[in-house]
């Protein structure tokens, strides 16, 4: 069976059962170990299946911005998500990787063609910020970065992963609930569930600390916000509203900022932890930078930012060949 014919038969099975529930995944997906390639570092992937949910929240929701509504039926297809966050151990096998040219190397890219991949620049500060490494997760990367990584992970295993599209990253926060959080309507139980301005002690801290959701992910409330791959569009909801959406994603552009960020992080307070809220980047998340032009990798002003990835089981048309467009002549 083609790809595409493939994906639309999950869907027409799943739609009668996944609304708002935790349906089996496909037979073939079940949750791997992926080590990169040549590194004994490794990271944990968790299979959803997929489904329709109500994306957005209701007007009566504390803390609601105007930019979640109106709510609206979307459905995706399965994917895989990573159980973490990004961290440090896996991020650094990437901009420290010799066999690829860091960015500010022209000639060595122009020479490799244009699908070259390209690593950091060393960064203008202690990437870390001092809050260490290993299992912390990664902060302050840009959502071009944070791209890159994908890519080459990708090369490096063989699997296609990228950064989740907005309405993925939603339904696997809601893990099948419709409250404003994953364990509930009430911010008083967060601290069971996330690291955020009132227990942080001002700091992120290492992935998988607080209680999973109820599909076995961890942070996605709070500790680190976390880069979607949609370009950021106030009204996107509206033109969806007539429903149901069919795996709808914000193509991001050549544009710099702004992107989505979903999830709040361990310096937010309760309201930006919300399922539906949505945070986007802005230039003052690198004011800093003394560069010019201003690094596309790392951001001087965003020690609350960092992703996860998944990977398709059959990948939308407009994602297929995927890649970042952002470059350091990007307005």
């Amino acid at each position: 069976m083609k790809a595409a014919a493939r994906a639309a038969a999950v869907f027409l099975a799943l739609a009668p059962f996944a609304h708002g529930g935790a349906a089996a995944p496909p037979v073939e997906m079940k949750p791997y170990l992926e080590t990169i390639t040549g590194t004994n570092v490794a990271f944990e992937m968790i299979p959803l299946a997929g489904g329709t949910f109500r994306m957005g929240s209701p007007p009566s929701e504390p803390g609601r911005g105007a930019d979640e509504g109106p709510p609206h039926e979307v459905t995706v297809a399965p994917f895989w998500i990573g159980k973490h966050e990004v961290t440090w151990s896996e991020y650094d096998k990437f901009w420290l990787d010799d066999s690829v040219a860091q960015a500010s190397y022209a000639a060595e890219i122009k020479a490799a063609g244009p699908d070259a991949l390209t690593r950091p620049t060393p960064p203008y500060a202690d990437e870390s910020f001092g809050f260490g490494k290993g299992k912390q997760p990664v902060i302050s990367v840009g959502h071009h970065a944070a791209m890159e990584y994908a890519r080459w992970l990708s090369r490096k295993t063989g699997k296609v992963y990228r950064l989740p599209t907005e309405a993925e990253w939603e339904y696997a926060c809601r893990a099948g609930t419709t409250t404003a959080y994953s364990f509930g309507g009430d911010p008083a139980a967060l601290a069971e569930h996330a690291w955020f301005a009132d227990n942080s002690e001002g700091q992120p801290r290492p992935v998988g600390g607080r209680k999973p959701n109820p599909w076995g992910l961890f942070d996605m409330h709070g500790n680190m916000a976390e880069w979607v791959l949609d370009h950021y569009q106030k009204d996107a909801y509206e033109a969806r509203a007539a429903g149901p959406a069919v795996a709808p994603v914000v193509m991001p552009t050549d544009r710099i900022y702004p992107h989505v960020v979903r999830g709040g992080s361990w310096d937010h307070d309760p309201p930006a932890l919300r399922c539906a809220a949505r945070l986007f980047s802005r230039v003052e998340w690198n004011r800093r930078d003394p560069q010019l032009p201003q690094s596309v990798f790392w951001l001087t002003d965003a020690t609350f930012v960092g992703f996860r990835l998944v990977r398709a089981l059959d990948e939308q048309k407009e994602l297929l060949g995927l890649r970042s467009r952002v470059t350091k002549d990007s307005p």
